[in-house]
């Protein structure tokens, strides 16, 4: 198994988390995006990372490939059992792919104005959430999941990108804490990742 990486994009991040938290031996590519290797530039017609490549089978976008290794890997399960939470974290999940993960990428842009008011607004998003992140050990769940795994890179790169969280987000604060502490996650970190918190 090999995994077509950015030592610094957050879907990357999150598909290493999930290799980490599973224990799940894999050979890492670091690649860098504007100059993909030939590999994979033949593996995948989009030539995005992350790319996942399991023997014939080549995966790409960061949630096909968590929810594969998931299923693929079921120990410990990174979903619920049960119809009903497995749902609720779904759309948990949807919610942070539409709402916070395009303010990554206007905070990851050279546009000024973009970038400003992309701080903004994660900012007022994290502190209207902050109850949320205070009901469970983790996200809506008393286990670490898939959704954890992919809020967490988020939170990593917080200082990097600027935003500065208010006492009133201190339950996301004491979230982030936790899961950073996890041997998983540091596991799952690049050297890139390391830095953007020293």
């Amino acid at each position: 198994m090999a995994l077509f990486s950015s030592p610094t994009t957050v879907q990357s991040h999150r598909v290493r988390f999930v290799l980490a938290e599973k224990g799940i031996n894999v050979e890492v590519v670091d690649v860098d995006p504007a100059n993909p290797p030939e590999d994979l530039i033949d593996l995948n017609p989009d030539q995005s990372i992350p790319t996942l490549l399991d023997r014939e089978l080549v995966l790409y976008d960061g949630g096909v490939i968590t929810e594969y290794l998931d299923e693929r890997y079921p120990h410990p399960p990174l979903m619920p059992v049960d119809p009903v939470s497995r749902a609720r974290l779904r759309l948990a999940m949807y919610r942070l792919m539409k709402d916070w993960y395009p303010l990554v990428a206007a905070l990851e842009t050279n546009d000024k104005r973009r970038t400003e008011s992309a701080r903004k607004r994660l900012t007022e998003d994290l502190v209207a959430s902050n109850d949320v992140f205070s009901a469970a050990p983790y996200f809506l769940n008393d286990e670490l999941t898939l959704v954890d795994c992919a809020i967490a890179p988020l939170l990593w790169r917080l200082e990097l990108y600027g935003v500065k969280l208010p006492r009133q987000a201190a339950a996301v604060k004491k979230y982030a804490e936790r899961i950073f502490e996890r041997e998983s996650f540091q596991a799952s970190l690049s050297e890139d990742e390391l830095q953007m918190r020293e």
